[in-house]
């Protein structure tokens, strides 16, 4: 036996004790028997319902086995696929009373032998009525054994003799009575309780699924430092690559526009220089014709008054 699969022994014994109980009501071996067939498929809680007024009305083996069949498919309709069981429970009593003098058997091959009867139903009577160890696997003790790690099996029949292997003879009955009251409280299909479960450190299930949620969350946040690495190192270069050019083109920009503003105004200042030279030069030659007008004029008006004076 593994070290994990007797921790795990040992945390159930101490969360549910050691007691042997049956969630079946009955009060004797054929009861039981009847009563584990109808489970199938069912919950114990409405079985125990239906058969609280059935074995009132059918008190014995043989009012089973003379019962009429569209009769009983009613009084059982509540437990599902009541075609099937009617018809078996009736075809198991009338073989009960056939074979085995109205009692059930205690051999696993006598049982399994009786219509309707499984190697579940068959543990379930072995166990309880006739205390032999037995494992029985339901939904429950298939779907936590393999959570929990201890069987890997899928099938009922080689998920029972993996737990036969692993687990010791005298929690065979234990285990199933545990895990029947794990699956109902905690561990539930398909919502179980993780958080509140008394196993969680030894569930292999719980610890596969907690190591991959860390891995996606590891790769999560390394894909984001990777992207936003990536982004700043584009950021960076696409700075370089656009910054330079653009800095080289406005000094060019900047540099021509300050060369066309000094040919402008050098051009304006020998445009001006131009405009004023000409302007004294007109106004040079204007002057002299007329200053020789002015002196002409004078000179006649002399000449004038001197002839007047003689």
């Amino acid at each position: 036996m593994k070290k994990r699969t007797l921790q795990i022994l040992e945390a159930l014994d101490a969360q549910y004790g050691r007691e042997y109980r049956c969630y079946l009501n009955h009060e004797n071996a054929w009861q039981l028997l009847i009563a584990t067939m109808l489970s199938a498929q069912c919950t114990d809680a409405r079985v125990n319902i239906v058969t609280k007024d059935l074995f009132q009305k059918y008190q014995t083996v043989e009012d089973f086995a003379n019962a009429d069949l569209k009769e009983l498919e009613q009084d059982i309709h509540s437990t599902g696929f009541y075609h099937n069981k009617a018809k078996n429970i009736i075809a198991c009593c009338k073989q009960l009373l056939e074979k085995h003098g109205g009692q059930v058997p205690g051999s696993i091959e006598e049982l399994t032998a009786l219509a309707g009867v499984g190697r579940k139903t068959a543990n379930v009577i072995r166990g309880n009525i006739f205390h032999e160890p037995s494992i029985v696997v339901d939904t429950h003790v298939k779907r936590i054994s393999r959570k929990l790690g201890i069987s890997k099996g899928d099938d009922p029949v080689k998920v029972e003799m993996e737990l036969q292997k692993e687990l010791p003879r005298d929690h065979w009955i234990l285990y199933n009575i545990q895990l029947i009251t794990l699956g109902r409280t905690i561990c539930k299909a398909p919502t179980p309780k993780c958080e509140e479960c008394f196993l969680q450190h030894l569930c292999a299930d719980y610890e596969k699924r907690s190591k991959a949620v860390k891995a996606k969350l590891t790769a999560k946040a390394k894909s984001a430092g990777e992207s936003r690495l990536t982004a700043m190192a584009k950021s960076a270069g696409e700075s370089r690559l656009t910054g330079k050019p653009k800095s080289a083109g406005e000094s060019r920009s900047a540099a021509k526009n300050k060369s066309a503003e000094e040919s402008r105004s050098a051009a304006k200042v020998k445009s001006a220089g131009e405009s004023r030279s000409a302007a004294k030069v007109k106004s040079a030659g204007e002057s002299r014709p007329a200053a020789k007008a002015q002196a002409a004029s004078k000179s006649s008006n002399r000449k004038a008054v001197k002839e007047l004076e003689v």
